[in-house]
């Protein structure tokens, strides 16, 4: 039995069954899927539509990914087009969709870029650091640059290498012990500084902990530093301005590679193509995926600038081209779905319209520290953080509960917030990361419900 635009019951009984009887989630407990039986049917612009034809605003574009909204026909006829001409074969190969998209991905970082192509973000980071350490080798030989800096809270994969670079405990805790290539610094969140210091008095306190760390490690160990511009699992945090271009500094001081990951907010999401473009820095490598495609098709990408490229040419003797393959890699229909995508954005302006929406949004959520709960909002364009107190001056956590019985609400309502998976120092922060073709009054519904669902908790 399939689903049609009716609802219709036996049909979605069957496929809950089916489901219940035969797949294997992530992330979520099945005995909660075995009490709330949700099935998606079908979607349209920022709303989804579940079985029983009940519609939800998606606050979170699926899975920070949708960026282009739900629906679009036009990229289900480019997929059956290239499906027709040509639907695979291995990128050891040239095809014409994976070169216009490299082309594209090159201009919109402002040339000086070649990119390889994986699936998915966390195969984007894992081949950055493949990519990174092999080119050490190349040029620093007899000098051995394996470690790699990254951040507590950061999230960059669910691969055992990715995981082991993030630093939400929570999600890697099972999996432990993990790789002892990653040093982990302090984040650059703000609102819960880990020097309990305040901007600007901090005098920027966490770049110098990356600079200490570097040089404890011995510059000549550490092969790159990786950061993703705004850091999304940990509730949104938004760094100083000079917080990249000083990261930067570090890299290029010590002869490091600066990795950004820009898997969430990379094609518009916050406000520009990419987050590291609201800092002016150049990075070594960039890992992109999710919105390259809106989620049509898996796909994702390492770019890396031409410096680190030309590392790996030579003559085929030599054996220095990246040791690295992927079976899916370059697939033309995914880069295909992915090069219109793009244009969509660009002919749409939808990172101009993200950077607009965004600022909308969150005056709008701003209206709420009426409420005693609401302890920060913070966020860049259309990547947005609700951060959830019981008291507003000690910063004291809602506690998981209240938050809970606030999305509970929402969902209820129709509307869909996600929540920070940073753990337990993070995992009271609502998170928003809606399709940019958002409306006005869709972030009016938002503010609404979220507002009469602060309401309903009564604190």
């Amino acid at each position: 039995m399939s689903l049609t635009n009716a609802p219709d019951p036996a049909a979605r009984a069957a496929i809950v069954q089916q489901d219940l009887d035969n797949v294997l989630h992530p992330i979520v407990q099945h005995r909660a899927l075995e009490k709330s039986q949700m099935v998606i049917a079908g979607a349209q612009g920022s709303t989804i539509r579940d079985a029983d034809g009940t519609e939800y605003l998606d606050g979170m574009a699926g899975l920070w990914c949708v960026n282009i909204g739900y629906g679009r026909t036009e990229l289900a006829q480019v997929a059956h087009d290239q499906m027709l001409q040509l639907s695979y074969f291995p990128h050891t190969a040239m095809n014409e969709p994976a070169a216009k998209l490299a082309a594209q991905l090159n201009g919109l970082m402002g040339g000086g870029y070649h990119t390889y192509f994986v699936n998915s973000g966390s195969e984007a980071n894992e081949a950055g650091f493949k990519i990174a350490r092999q080119y050490h080798k190349h040029e620093s030989p007899g000098s051995y640059r394996y470690k790699v800096i990254s951040r507590h809270y950061g999230y960059h994969g669910t691969t055992m290498t990715t995981l082991a670079a993030g630093g939400m405990g929570d999600r890697k805790s099972k999996f432990e012990p993990m790789d002892g290539n990653f040093i982990h610094v302090a984040q650059p969140t703000c609102y819960r500084c880990p020097f309990k210091l305040e901007y600007p008095t901090c005098e920027l306190a966490c770049v110098k902990n990356i600079e200490n760390t570097v040089q404890a490690e011995g510059p000549e160990s550490v092969g790159e530093i990786i950061v993703e511009p705004i850091m999304s699992g940990v509730g949104i945090a938004v760094p100083p301005d000079e917080y990249l271009p000083e990261v930067e500094k570090i890299c290029r001081e010590y002869g490091i590679l600066l990795h950004v990951d820009e898997v969430i907010n990379g094609f518009g999401r916050t406000g520009k193509m990419f987050g590291h473009q609201h800092y002016n820095v150049s990075p070594d490598i960039i890992a992109v995926a999710k919105g390259i495609t809106s989620g049509y098709m898996p796909m994702a990408a390492t770019v890396v600038k031409n410096d680190v490229f030309n590392s790996f040419l030579g003559e085929v003797a030599d054996g220095r081209q990246v040791m690295q393959v992927n079976t899916w890699g370059g697939h033309a229909v995914a880069a295909a779905v992915a090069v219109r995508n793009i244009e969509i954005q660009l002919e749409e302006k939808l990172a101009d319209r993200a950077a607009e929406m965004g600022k909308y949004l969150q005056d709008g959520l701003r209206t709420l520290f009426r409420h005693g709960v609401v302890g920060d909002v913070r966020g860049k364009g259309l990547l947005i953080g609700i951060e959830l107190v019981t008291d507003r001056a000690s910063k004291t956590q809602l506690p998981g509960p209240d938050v809970q019985a606030v999305m509970d609400f929402c969902r209820k309502a129709g509307v869909i917030f996600g929540r920070a998976g940073g753990g337990r120092m993070y995992s009271n922060t609502l998170t928003l990361c809606p399709p940019l073709v958002i409306t006005r009054a869709e972030c009016d519904r938002i503010v609404e419900t979220l507002d009469r669902a602060l309401t309903a908790l009564g604190k």
